[in-house]
């Protein structure tokens, strides 16, 4: 299947009743918003179905609202917001009860509000929460290997609440707790993911459009994003058709002709019904 690079998002929103739409690289850079994108959302709204955005952030869905006012985005952009620390509290609570490490920065503590949980150095605990790198603007994931080495050989699961390996933040590239959560799988660590592309955020986003539209789930569902190993791969998983964007506001360092992405996507084994190289009405 040939993936059409589109310029124009109304040419193919006809065939569908919903939108999952990544935030990061798609809507915003953590800096500002992708010029066009309030418009491409908010016709969708009108004149097709609710907006779900779908986020691999580390943090509940409830924080997310504030930041995207920040950016400027307007509330009529979305129906609803669902992040991958939703749909990762469900694993961290069956922890409950058990000592566990916090590894990630203090501003992703929103996660475990509400939770009663015991935490505890790493020698102590019973498993390992990853929200990311303690300092994402310095360390590398290398940085850790020693620490998670003595993890695995503990027999800690790592509970991974944002599976992206990298992110776009205004055009410096920043590593998350996904590339923590590979190494750690690469030294024989068991990793425990609720985001994209894995199921538990599907299933919480569908949930969320059954409440949206008064219990009766669409069935035509579109999923849009930035990243090829989780936007597009979890949309194929999850049986979603996925637009890929493109553009330089996220995470792809390709080429942005119809050939070269492609190619990529071909490699990497997926498929989009369309490219964009932004989200633009």
């Amino acid at each position: 299947m040939t993936t059409p690079l589109i310029s124009n998002f109304r040419s193919i929103v006809d065939r569908y009743d919903a939108l999952l739409c990544d935030a990061w690289g798609v809507i915003h850079n953590g800096v500002t918003l992708v010029p066009g994108i309030a418009a491409a959302l908010e016709n969708f709204r009108k004149e097709r179905g609710p907006v779900i955005i779908l986020t691999n952030a580390p943090r509940p869905s409830s924080i997310i609202p504030k930041q995207l006012d920040k950016l400027g985005l307007p509330r009529a952009c979305y129906d609803d917001i669902v992040t991958s620390g939703d749909a990762t509290r469900h694993s961290i609570q069956e922890h409950a009860g058990k000592p566990l490490y916090r590894l990630g920065p203090d501003h992703d503590d929103p996660l475990y509000e509400g939770l009663n949980l015991e935490f505890a150095p790493l020698k102590d605990a019973a498993a390992i929460v990853c929200t990311g790198l303690f300092n994402d603007d310095k360390d590398h994931p290398d940085d850790y290997r020693d620490m998670l080495g003595d993890a695995v050989e503990q027999g800690l699961p790592m509970i991974c609440a944002n599976p992206d390996i990298m992110v776009n933040w205004g055009g410096r590239m920043s590593y998350c707790a996904g590339a923590l959560a590979v190494l750690y799988a690469s030294l024989g660590g068991e990793v425990i993911y609720g985001g994209k592309p894995h199921a538990p955020i599907y299933e919480l986003a569908h949930h969320r459009l059954a409440e949206v539209k008064a219990g009766a789930v669409p069935e035509r569902v579109l999923a849009v994003g930035d990243g090829i190993a989780t936007d597009i791969a979890g949309a194929n998983a999850n049986n979603l058709d996925a637009v890929f964007i493109a553009g330089a506001g996220g995470v792809y360092a390709g080429g942005v002709s119809e050939r070269d992405i492609n190619k990529t996507l071909a490699k990497a084994g997926v498929r989009a019904v369309a490219a964009m190289e932004t989200l633009q009405w």
